[in-house]
């Protein structure tokens, strides 16, 4: 097989579409770290929402909350 080789201004696109590549996984990778977090703390905020309601069962003698609802109409 036979190779071509490229020229200045060729190697030059090449190079610069491998640096725009480059950045958009970066800022990619960014994100997908960004996102972990978020579900990491929304993991938490559930484990603690379930303490907080079983707090609350606790505290109301084990029965569940009297909720009144309104009439419509």
């Amino acid at each position: 097989m036979e190779r071509k080789s490229l020229d200045d201004r060729q190697l030059d696109a090449v190079l610069e579409r491998l640096d725009r590549i480059g950045d958009e996984l970066r800022t990619l990778n960014r994100r997908l770290d960004q996102q972990e977090h978020l579900l990491r703390i929304s993991r938490e905020l559930a484990n603690l929402n379930e303490s907080l309601q079983a707090l609350a069962y606790v505290a109301l003698g084990h029965q569940g909350p009297q909720v009144r609802r309104r009439r419509t109409g």
